[in-house]
């Protein structure tokens, strides 16, 4: 598929190569039904095996993932998964992803669930193919299929030479026509079962190997599609227009303003206000030369300086006490000692490597999206919403954009470009620039929380209570299958209830006295915000862990016990235990009390300090620790992370290679939220809007490794590694700059500033 020239039908249905292939230009949705069940293909419904799962005349093998890959290899697995369950080569497989005619929607990439729910769905949808085939084999030769064998695909009778057939001689090129039981939920809770008998980890050939991803080579040499590099016949190019002062609306626009630019047209609907142009350049000045005249603006956003004082203050919207266990009032009143901290974690930013991309294709016989979010089934839902159309006419196809880890800003391109496309009547791309993707993407909530450990007069801890309080994670939801939740819909007047929730630390310690609670605040500004808050990679995980897994460091200090023997002394579960014994193991834990483990000064003058720290947290079913050796310069207060020890239990491991280097993503990402990013603001501006006013980490400051430990558990489910290894890792740091110099941190992110700051 040419990527640039994409003037082919809205309505692709494709199978690899050899199997039926169903290409028609159709009017809606509801044709391209009737002729694909007139071709023999059943609907697109999770209990069809065929819409898992399709074999072509030479053997290969196409599945059908209603989830996308984020660039971590997930596609790569769940081929692993499949393959394995069928008895076929790797080699064999292909993988369609996250196209809405062609896939069942399981909830695109989010919570590290691709293998852990995505991959479970598939692998038992693989199970039940190869039982169904080798069922078939067995009745046309009139012996049990208890009998047979599958080796690369061919199923066989073991001592007749003469019964052996292949899958692609079996049925390839037709369709199953046979039901596969699920759960009638779709998005990532979708679940399939059926009475195939699943492989036990002693009968594995191809899971727990490293077979290479699939999309590197595409990536490499430009040959795969992206996005940013659709067109389409009569495409025009869109811009949105962002107010300079937030919450302000327009009241006036002088179109003619932008005569002298060939056919370059304005979109103004209710507050959505936007220009197309046949050219993106007349698009990009059109932009900047319409004169529209703004609603008087107001100071909606708190002084920067005071935005934690903001929180503390704000009315609570929502209260959830998560852990409450004996009498945490009882302990802190007959405590020997007490210890408590706050801990504060800023707006953070997506700040995907590019700004957002969507190419909407609005007709009256259906509309086509083609998209880079990460969820396009949701993104499709959003599109026929705000556009008022049946959902079934639309069709969202996904392509590969700039990024994703959460709910960046690619959902809200796609409504742009749905939303000027119905105005306008032909195809528009939207490609948002740089200071609207970093400046008005929907963020990571800001946060505070608060700590305290109540200690008997031997150092034991009798009572613990923490408490957080923030802006809700899903004030902006984080699939955009209501208009509600897009910049967009909200411009447009779609209201309604916006998501409340937050959250609390993920960690398995026993205290005998324990009091959990989160809360939630007001967002700042109801609608069209630079600061609505969102899901960001981990949500909420970081900032939760950062508070936590420092002030059980802070703990150890007064008590004067070793951090690593500090967290074993009130943990019981097996496998927190064995994450936390295996990072200090392999990173060589200097064991002493908690705050003397400082290691030697280096540099000139001695003015560098050593230190390493260790924090771990637990995510659905995951569990991590880490051990950080830093470097902290006196001087100039640059906190190199030089090593990082991951110990990383996620169950099952399909594929240690790529299961490797999503860790290493997780921990470069994480350092440059660590050290670096913060949303800064004004009373009516978001003013981080490009790499200098919202800088991340560069390749100088990656750490000179990062070692990593794998417990392989194949007895236990394989869990999701998208996220968990973010999460503590802040709060290893922030440790470990504590050991190296004495100085505790409770503020993100580590600034040098704030280092040197912390020294005085």
């Amino acid at each position: 598929m040419n990527t640039t020239d994409l003037n082919f039908s809205r309505r692709v249905l494709l199978q690899s190569a050899g199997a039926l292939v169903v290409a028609v230009s159709c009017a809606d949705a509801g044709k391209v039904l009737a002729q694909v069940v007139a071709a023999g293909k059943p609907p697109l419904l999770p209990t069809e095996l065929d819409s898992w799962i399709a074999i072509a005349p030479n053997g290969m093998v196409t599945i059908y993932f209603g989830k996308i890959d984020g660039g971590q290899g997930t596609d790569a697995a769940i081929a692993q998964m499949v393959a394995e369950e069928l008895d076929v080569p790797f080699a064999r497989t292909s993988v369609v992803m996250g196209d809405t005619a062609l896939t069942c929607n399981q909830g695109g990439a989010s919570g590290s669930n691709g293998v852990r729910l995505g991959g479970i769905a598939l692998r038992n949808a693989a199970a039940e193919a190869r039982r169904i085939l080798v069922g078939r084999a067995a009745s046309q030769w009139g012996v049990s299929a208890q009998m047979l064998t599958v080796t690369d695909g061919v199923i066989s009778l073991p001592g007749d030479a003469a019964k052996s057939v292949s899958y692609g001689d079996l049925i390839g090129g037709r369709y199953f026509h046979e039901q596969i039981e699920w759960n009638d939920r779709y998005g990532n809770n979708l679940a399939l079962s059926g009475p195939a008998t699943l492989k036990t980890p002693d009968q594995y050939k191809l899971v727990g190997t490293s077979v290479p991803r699939l999309d590197v080579a595409g990536k490499v040499y430009g040959t795969a599609p992206w996005v940013t590099d659709v067109r389409v016949p009569g495409m025009l190019h869109g811009r949105t227009i962002r107010p300079q002062n937030a919450g302000t609306h327009p009241v006036s626009v002088d179109e003619s303003s932008i005569a002298s630019l060939p056919g370059a047209r304005v979109v103004h609907r209710g507050n959505f206000l936007g220009v197309v142009a046949p050219r993106e350049w007349d698009a990009i000045r059109a932009a900047e030369m319409l004169a529209v005249t703004w609603s008087e603006p107001a100071d909606v956003f708190p002084e920067e300086a005071r935005l934690y004082d903001h929180i503390r203050q704000a009315p609570v919207t929502h209260r959830e006490v998560t852990s409450e266990k004996g009498s945490v009032e009882d302990a802190f009143a007959r405590a020997a000692r007490v210890v408590e901290a706050d801990y504060e974690w800023p707006y953070q930013s997506h700040a995907s490597m590019g700004p957002a991309c969507a190419l909407a294709d609005v007709r009256p016989d259906g509309v086509t999206l083609w998209t880079g979010t990460q969820k396009p089934h949701f993104a499709a839902l959003g599109v026929a919403a705000i556009l008022g159309v049946p959902e079934e006419t639309v069709h969202g196809i996904w392509l590969v954009g700039p990024g994703s880890y959460g709910r960046n800003d690619a959902g809200d391109a796609a409504m742009d470009a749905a939303v000027m496309s119905q105005a306008v009547g032909a195809p528009v791309r939207v490609q948002w620039m740089r200071h609207e993707g970093t400046g008005w993407d929907a963020k990571g909530p800001a946060s505070v929380h608060r700590a305290r450990a109540a200690l008997d007069s031997e150092g034991r801890v009798i009572g613990w209570e923490f408490s957080s309080k923030a802006f809700s994670r899903v004030d902006t939801a984080s699939n955009e299958s209501q208009p509600k939740d897009t910049l967009a819909g909200q411009l447009l007047g779609f209201t309604g209830e916006r998501g409340i929730n937050f959250g609390s630390p993920s960690v398995n310690y026993v205290f005998e006295n324990e009091y959990v609670v989160w809360e939630t605040i007001p967002t700042l500004l109801p609608d069209a915000s630079p600061l609505r808050t969102t899901h960001l990679r981990d949500p909420i995980g970081p900032q939760l862990h950062f508070a936590s897994e420092s002030f059980v460091d802070e703990v150890a200090a007064a008590v004067g016990v070793d951090p690593v023997e500090f967290r074993l002394n009130y943990l019981q579960a097996p496998r927190d235990r064995a994450v936390i014994q295996a990072a200090a193991e392999r990173a060589g834990w200097r064991a002493g009390p908690a705050g003397t483990r400082r290691g030697q000064g280096s540099g000139r003058d001695g003015d560098v300090l050593t230190g390493q720290g260790i924090a771990y947290a637990v995510r659905n079913g995951t569990y991590v620790a880490i051990v950080a050796d830093v470097e902290v310069n006196q001087e100039t207060g640059r906190v190199w992370a030089r090593r990082l020890t991951v110990a990383h239990d996620c169950g099952l491991i399909i594929n240690p290679g790529l299961l490797r280097g999503v860790i290493e993503g997780n921990i470069v990402q994480g350092l440059s939220r660590i050290f670096h990013e913060e949303v800064h603001f004004t009373r009516r501006a978001v003013t981080s809007v490009d790499w200098l006013s919202y800088p991340i980490l560069d390749i100088t400051e990656t750490p000179e490794a990062i070692d990593i430990v794998l417990i392989d558990r194949p007895e236990e489910p394989p869990m999701g590694a998208g996220e968990p290894s973010i999460r503590m890792l802040a709060a290893a740091v922030n440790n470990a700059i504590f050991e190296a110099t004495g100085v505790r941190l409770r503020r993100a992110p580590l600034t040098p500033d704030r280092v040197k700051g912390a020294f005085s």
